[in-house]
């Protein structure tokens, strides 16, 4: 999984290597009014505008996925192409200017855009955020926060919100996104699964070695799972920020008779070892999940680290896959 794991998260990635409905864009009348807009962000920064910024960079996607969900359209994207590939949840409606990867954006690309406003998470490096402020108003949002992952996502959505004049639109997304949970999670009780067990991961293949990321409770997967009234199975700690954590097929076996859910894609060879690479695995085969067939693989294009839009269609798609039977 590459691609996913370039710089969403690249905190957490690099830390653990080495020891996810689609929403409607607001129309043009939902900017509120053009006053100076005075915000503080989440690295304490005063962040200063002269009005809702409208020519909006975002430099990591749970970023870009706010913004068009807030109905701004961004003029410059982190990874154009990753984005596209791993969010179609909630996709893009312009061709936004490819700024470089997530991780090191191209000072002189985002420049040349001339943005009102860009916006940041705070795993990109101080150096960086430094340049950028000397382009543009910088908004660092925080990337993820394991205590409160969910609180987290919709803190971000109304910073972002408030700096573009969107705010009207952040409260019908939040609105949305509670009512999508709430009938999620009814639908799991009428099918009598309320309080089942679930293992939400990723896997990926580097030289030929499975690798397995738990989303423990601490995950926004996993806040996600738990208010819709499942139970997470993952008895291992995730980090601090993204509440993930590391194993291999060996791991897997404490799971016990779970639900086993995860996502791939198909446009990246090495996102999905559970489908492929272990097929044959005697280990993977022998596993109880396994034998009864509650393996899920979800649709491809719902970005685990997003906002309302890929959790709504996360939680779609895992009621929908744990009630077909």
């Amino acid at each position: 999984m590459r691609r996913l794991l370039l710089t969403a998260p690249l905190a957490a990635a690099a830390l653990l290597l080495t020891a996810c409905g689609t929403t409607e864009p607001a129309a043009d009348d939902s900017k509120e009014s053009a006053g100076a807009i005075t915000l503080t962000d989440a690295s304490g920064a005063k962040v200063e505008l002269d009005g809702p910024a409208e020519k909006v960079v975002g430099t990591e996607w749970n970023a870009v996925e706010h913004l068009i969900s807030l109905g701004v359209d961004p003029v410059g994207v982190a990874d154009v192409k990753g984005y596209r590939t791993w969010d179609t949840a909630v996709p893009l409606k312009n061709e936004p200017k490819d700024i470089g990867t997530r991780g090191e954006p191209s000072m002189d690309t985002i420049a040349s855009l001339k943005p009102d406003l860009i916006v940041a998470t705070t795993d990109l490096q101080p150096g960086a955020v430094k340049q950028l402020r000397e382009v543009a108003p910088v908004l660092e949002i925080k990337s993820a926060d394991a205590s409160d992952p969910i609180g987290q996502m919709l803190e971000n959505l109304d910073l972002i919100a408030e700096a573009t004049g969107t705010t009207e639109r952040a409260a019908t997304l939040k609105k949305d996104f509670d009512a999508t949970l709430a009938e999620g999670g009814q639908a799991l009780a009428d099918a009598g699964l309320d309080g089942a067990e679930i293992a939400f991961a990723d896997g990926y293949v580097t030289s030929n070695q499975v690798s397995v990321r738990p989303y423990t409770s601490g995950s926004l997967i996993g806040a996600v799972n738990e208010r819709l009234g499942l139970k997470n199975a993952w008895k291992t700690k995730g980090d601090e920020a993204y509440g993930l954590a590391a194993t291999d097929v060996e791991g897997l076996s404490d799971l016990g008779k779970v639900q086993f859910a995860y996502i791939g894609n198909d446009k990246d060879p090495s996102s999905d070892p559970f489908g492929k690479e272990l097929a044959d695995n005697s280990v993977w085969k022998s596993l109880p999940f396994v034998k009864s067939g509650d393996v899920h693989r979800l649709p491809d294009g719902v970005w685990m680290f997003g906002g309302t839009g890929s959790m709504e269609a996360y939680a779609d798609s895992v009621v929908e896959a744990l009630t077909k039977k």
